[in-house]
């Protein structure tokens, strides 16, 4: 369609950060303390800096402090200074707090934000330094000089369901660098590109992932403890499925919980919403939730693959950074640091590069970041993730207590990781899950849920989740899998309509969709295809996300 249009305009730049993340604002943000005369853009697909960044989040500010040595974190609005932390332990019925906090999990000098917040405020010192930042805009597609990467075209407005121009067309802009950074976070849509055309991962084993699923609360006074931070593991989940929550107080009674399901699980009938949901029935979670009143929700994957799953960073014109590359250290369940450590990192790689012979290729950006701390520290916990993969919860505390305190990081083996969607179970080999219903105070459904994330689509637009082939939704995936993805999907975007007329059909409610990526990895013959929908379509998370 788009050869048949008239020429994009086209903007020139020195370097285009794709994503305005930690990452990648992080990035552009190095690269004007460097060299002011650069120019420098940021293009985010959210209709505002931080309407998409979704996270826990307890930040860790190394990096941040490092950017701006002179920084005091808790300026940022709504920081929290962590006071205290607390590890339990879940049965059905009890609560066993832990004497000793994992050592990944000490958070003295850390602080709880909002990860929304901070992007702002980093967006707002972006902006101070002269990066020209352009959100609402999705990056489409990735352009090409030959073989080498030359930025990215937003995609065209004002395309109908049929994939005709309305009324409102509006051709999409080409905008080019010597220079693109690649940011778009965890299972970017651009980024999948370029890992299959460049092979960026020939030597590295498959990347994994989870889901993070998150709801903010306004909690009464008597039960907000501020700065505490909770993580638990165990109950609602089986031994055999990694995951477990956290829940942060901060701010002036606010209370984030977020719930993490590893997507290597097995079992198609197991739904991360729905145990998200009944873990907040827990006997000794219950009264923290007592009279409180639930104020947005939102979901996201997360890269838990770690250093073995790292990709090839470097390609022809390009780099990637942050969780477009999957820098998350999981046991510590933070990623910003590193994110944005890696993009500080690539932004002295190019400035350089700029200075001098300007190579297609810039190297130097990964014989730097193995040069920094990114590198010592995901390889220090390498070995955690994958040790639940292998040998459950039970095995994998013993290895993870083992690989931490014994070998401190440094055994010399690497555990492998795996492909998540090659881990489910046939329906036939599985038990249905008995959910209990939503009671609407403290349990919710999904598309109240979706409500409070204020995600909004264009209704006229073609349909951003697509199948490579179609009949494979009721062939393979209902047939076999009894559609996982009506369960695995937390915002009731897939449903399965016709049923009971015998006639089975999959519907595919993409209005719905708050952009976590989960259906585009976890899908069990990769047949689900996501792409960027209009600019500013999505979730729209508040300043407490």
């Amino acid at each position: 369609m788009s050869d048949q249009m008239e020429p994009r305009e086209a903007m020139e730049f020195d370097v285009l950060v794709v994503g305005a993340g930690p990452g990648g604002l992080s990035a552009a943000i190095k690269l004007k303390q460097l060299n002011p005369e650069l120019s420098v853009c940021v293009v985010e697909k959210g209709g505002e800096v931080g309407a998409h960044t979704l996270s826990g989040a307890v930040l860790e500010p190394r990096a941040l402090l490092e950017l701006f040595p002179e920084c005091d974190p808790a300026l940022i609005p709504l920081a929290t200074p962590v006071s205290e932390d607390r590890f339990m332990y879940l049965t059905e019925t009890k609560a066993f707090t832990s004497p000793v906090t994992p050592a990944t999990m000490h958070n003295h000098g850390n602080y709880i934000v909002s990860l929304g917040n901070v992007v702002r405020w980093l967006g707002q010192q972006a902006e101070e330094l002269g990066v020209e930042i352009y959100p609402g805009f999705a990056a489409a597609e990735v352009l090409f000089d030959g073989e080498r990467v030359a930025g990215v075209a937003t995609g065209d407005m004002g395309i109908g369901k049929d994939a005709k121009p309305t009324g409102n067309f509006q051709r999409g802009m080409e905008l080019r660098a010597t220079y693109t950074i690649f940011a778009e976070g965890c299972r970017g849509s651009l980024s999948k590109q370029l890992m299959a055309k460049f092979d960026l991962n020939a030597k590295n084993d498959p990347q994994t992932y989870g889901i993070g699923i998150k709801e903010l609360w306004e909690v009464k006074p008597e039960h907000f403890k501020k700065g505490l931070t909770i993580h638990s593991v165990g109950w609602p989940l089986k031994s055999d499925t990694y995951g477990g929550s956290a829940i942060y107080f901060f701010g002036e009674n606010l209370m984030a919980y977020c719930f993490v399901v590893g997507l290597d699980y097995k079992n198609p009938y197991l739904s991360p919403f729905q145990e998200m949901q009944r873990y907040k029935t827990h006997p000794a979670i219950a009264p923290f939730f007592e009279g409180a009143k639930r104020i947005s929700y939102g979901a996201r994957a997360l890269n838990e693959g770690g250093f073995q799953s790292l990709p090839k960073l470097t390609f022809p014109g390009g780099m990637l950074i942050g969780c477009a590359a999957g820098t998350l250290n999981v046991p510590k369940i933070k990623g910003s640091h590193t994110a944005m450590k890696s993009g500080m990192v690539a932004a002295e790689a190019i400035a350089e590069a700029l200075a001098g012979e300007r190579p297609d290729e810039v190297t130097a950006y990964a014989t730097k970041l193995e040069a920094s701390w990114v590198w010592p520290e995901l390889h220090s916990v390498r070995n955690v993730r994958p040790g639940f993969a292998k040998w459950g919860f039970y095995g994998g505390m013993i290895n993870a207590a083992i690989d931490t305190y014994i070998f401190r990081g440094k055994a010399p083996w690497t555990l492998k990781n795996h492909y998540d969607h090659l881990q489910l179970k046939k329906a036939k080999d599985c038990q249905p899950i008995d959910y209990p219903k939503p009671d609407g105070k403290l349990t919710f459904d999904r598309l109240s849920s979706v409500f409070l994330s204020n995600t909004n689509h264009e209704e006229n637009q073609p349909v951003h989740l697509t199948l490579l082939d179609a009949s494979k939704a009721i062939s393979v995936n209902y047939n076999e899998y009894a559609s996982p993805e009506t369960r695995y999907c937390p915002a009731g975007v897939y449903e399965i309509v016709g049923e009971e007329a015998g006639n089975p059909q999959l519907q595919i409610n993409a209005q719905n969709c708050v952009h976590c990526k989960t259906c585009d990895i976890k899908d069990p013959t990769q047949n689900i295809n996501w792409v960027v929908p209009e600019g500013a379509g999505g979730p729209n998370y508040p300043g407490g996300m």
